[in-house]
């Protein structure tokens, strides 16, 4: 794995034109590394120092970079670290979730400023477009009026064919073929004029991962996000790869073996949606799954057993993956407690060493650093990075004016 991540991106370009290119290799590098001074910043990415001052100079006219105190070293000029400007660029990110959508409003380094959720039964599209459009109205009178123009789009994490599990999340084919016909952007565009980013939200999530969580550690590795179903994403040399129809990493159908060597997809076991019907045939409530309480110590008798069976069809899942890709890691991460997620890894660990792996080289197990609210901000950070930073966004469609 390379010293400096972003050392594996291109090198600065110099021909005239190509300025807009140097702007994001900067602000990428800030991002990634942190606040460092313009020199460094000129030896990292192979440009001239005058070219990183001029350049430098106009993102700090422009109100997307700042400049620190200054260090005093032992000899020569004090070093001026630039830092990015938080207030520079603002975005919105939201989750439609089977059971919850969540939605956030993102600064330019990567903090939530604001978030909201609401839960259901099921999503429904005028419950979610009438939540997206209230949150929106609310955050954005919540910020000074100058920094609202510089809210630069909204990224929208959904599931592909939302309308297709119906049995799963107790509705009625009617009720939720209403989601079949329906344009997502459009529909966003009769309450606001802000580019509309849609993305996957399980690749939002594995985004939201490789920026802000563990991936970071990673250059090429799976990711496994544990919602109610399970969905997933691939980073290769540091950024993720989304393939040809934005669904790469769709780890859900993956197919699997149980412990008694029945051939079943991921999704069958190691969703949380398993562990509702577990908890229901108990007796007991499975929506409480989702209200947010970190303890989930109630439904003991049933997470227990799921971790056990999830953990074996995931480990024998990860060695299927790393048979295509030779991945350095499985990163595993979801909507559940620390707690739950930290037995989850353990065990995958444990059974994966006790697969027959010939022919394989055992990926590293790992917890992934970012929890449930990876996919919101996997959506928020996409329109961001589209407008300032390079690689390691979601390139997904922005309508209904592209920033890229």
């Amino acid at each position: 794995m390379p010293e400096n991540p972003v050392e594996t991106f291109s090198a600065g370009a110099l021909p005239s034109g190509v300025r807009d290119y140097n702007e994001r290799l900067l602000l990428t590098m800030i991002r990634r590394l942190g606040p460092m001074a313009g020199s460094e910043l000129s030896r990292r990415a192979g440009l001239s120092a005058q070219t990183v001052s001029v350049i430098l100079r106009s993102l700090e006219n422009d109100g997307l970079v700042v400049r620190g105190e200054p260090v005093r070293g032992r000899v020569g000029k004090p070093s001026v670290p630039i830092s990015l400007d938080p207030r520079g660029a603002f975005s919105f990110g939201m989750k439609i979730g089977r059971r919850s959508s969540d939605l956030a409003l993102m600064d330019l380094s990567g903090t939530l400023l604001d978030q909201i959720q609401i839960h259901y039964q099921y999503p429904l599209p005028d419950t979610v477009f009438a939540f997206l459009r209230d949150g929106i109205r609310q955050m954005t009178e919540a910020l000074p009026i100058k920094s609202r123009k510089r809210i630069g789009g909204i990224g929208i994490a959904a599931p592909f064919d939302l309308w297709k599990w119906n049995e799963e999340v107790g509705a009625s084919s009617v009720e939720i073929a209403a989601w079949q016909t329906i344009d997502i952007a459009a529909e966003v565009a009769r309450f606001s004029e802000l580019p509309t980013m849609l993305i996957n939200d399980a690749t939002a999530g594995c985004h939201g991962e490789n920026v802000f969580g563990n991936g970071a550690r990673f250059r090429d590795y799976a990711y496994f996000f544990v919602g109610f179903f399970v969905g997933g994403g691939i980073v290769l040399n540091n950024s993720v790869f989304e393939g040809r129809f934005s669904n790469a990493g769709a780890m859900g159908p993956l197919r699997s073996v149980d412990r008694s060597g029945r051939s079943v997809q991921l999704m069958d076991i190691a969703s949380l949606h398993f562990l509702e019907d577990q908890i229901a045939a108990a007796g007991g409530d499975p929506m409480l799954l989702w209200d947010g309480n970190e303890d989930w110590s109630r439904f003991s008798d049933q997470l227990g057993p799921w971790i056990d069976e999830a953990a074996y069809v995931m480990a024998a899942a990860a060695l299927s993956a790393c048979a295509v890709v030779d991945f350095e890691a499985i990163v595993i991460d979801g909507a559940f407690p620390e707690y739950v997620r930290t037995r989850l890894v353990d065990s995958v660990r444990a059974n994966i060493q006790a697969m027959d792996a010939r022919g394989l080289i055992v990926p590293e197990i790992e917890e992934g650093g970012v929890g449930a609210n990876a996919r919101v901000l996997g959506a928020a950070y996409g329109p961001i990075s589209a407008q300032h930073f390079l690689a390691n966004g979601p390139s997904s469609r922005i309508a209904p004016d592209s920033a890229t």
